[in-house]
């Protein structure tokens, strides 16, 4: 496959995985609309995030696996596959914004923001603050059930991967949450953060869904060592746009993700910010020799070393 290909064909999956996604919340919101306005409010919440738009890196990664691995251009499985990366994604983003007490999330106020206001507004009984969150944290709980029931299908080497990627996301949630409140970091706990709540579940994990949905499983290796490596290179351009300290440009609140003490505990405790620049590189070229060395096609080598740099010096 030339590299025109690669684009076209790629691209024509990432329309279909939208299209899967805005399907599912379509049937979604008529099914639970005809119940009344109030039941239909948490798909609502998954229906506007996901409508938002973002980056969804981890469908491009998992589309780029399945063709980097010689999987057919016009599969539905790989459409399913990466529409549930996207769901998970969604369910992450909701629940990190209440744990993060987020007001801002691809430039528009976060869910639980949104439903603790309505609260107040009406008056209604309670905590204003309790009901918002608890109203993103079941929106985000149906998200993850649409990313399950769309992986339901797929071939049974899928779900072992689909496993591990769920609990490493939790796991280095909660780190996050942890270390946060905590005000103490360690170079290598985070690391670890940065492997378990990035680098597995943006690039790693998708990569090797896709292969496996290929049915090429044997190319885990190769994703394995990229993927982390680019997943933390990621995270560590995350933390560096978090100290930035500008929710204009990101979409977010300001200090996201780790408050903004324990980003520059962080950053400190990884030498500042020139630093963690030159680990970013170093990062990125371990993952792009990850896969020059690996039995990709050179094409897919130069297509994967060329989405290492745009993951590890975004802006935003």
């Amino acid at each position: 496959m030339d590299p025109a290909s690669v684009s076209s064909v790629r691209s024509g999956l990432l329309a279909a995985v939208e299209e899967r996604l805005a399907g599912v919340l379509k049937e979604e919101l008529n099914r639970w609309s005809a119940h009344g306005e109030r039941a239909v409010v948490p798909v609502g919440e998954v229906a506007s995030l996901v409508r938002a738009g973002g980056k969804r890196l981890r469908p491009l990664f998992c589309v780029s696996g399945y063709l980097a691995a010689g999987g057919a251009p016009d599969a539905p499985e790989i459409v399913d596959a990466a529409a549930a990366l996207e769901f998970l994604h969604t369910c992450a983003l909701l629940h990190d914004d209440v744990a993060d007490g987020a007001r801002l999330r691809r430039g528009l106020p976060t869910a639980h923001a949104r439903h603790a206001e309505e609260h107040r507004a009406q008056g209604w009984n309670g905590e204003p603050r309790r009901f918002g969150e608890s109203v993103a944290v079941l929106a985000g709980d149906l998200a993850l059930a649409y990313a399950d029931r769309l992986m339901a299908g797929l071939p049974p080497e899928v779900k072992p991967i689909w496993d591990e990627l769920r609990i490493e996301l939790i796991v280095g949630e909660y780190l996050d949450v942890d270390t946060a409140v905590r005000g103490e970091v360690t170079p290598e706990l985070a690391r670890w953060i940065a492997v378990w709540k990035s680098g597995s579940y943006t690039v790693r994990r998708p990569l090797e869904i896709g292969a496996a949905v290929a049915g090429r499983s044997d190319l885990a290796p190769a994703f394995e060592t990229y993927g982390e490596k680019l997943g933390e290179a990621f995270q560590l351009r995350d933390d560096l746009i978090g100290v930035a300290d500008d929710s204009e440009r990101s979409g977010k609140s300001a200090g996201h993700g780790w408050d903004a003490a324990a980003l520059r505990g962080r950053m400190a405790a990884n030498g500042g910010a020139a630093e963690v620049e030159r680990r970013i590189e170093q990062l990125t070229e371990e993952a792009c020799a990850a896969v020059r060395t690996s039995s990709l096609d050179p094409v897919w080598q130069r297509e994967f070393a060329a989405m290492a740099f745009r993951a590890a010096y975004r802006d935003r």
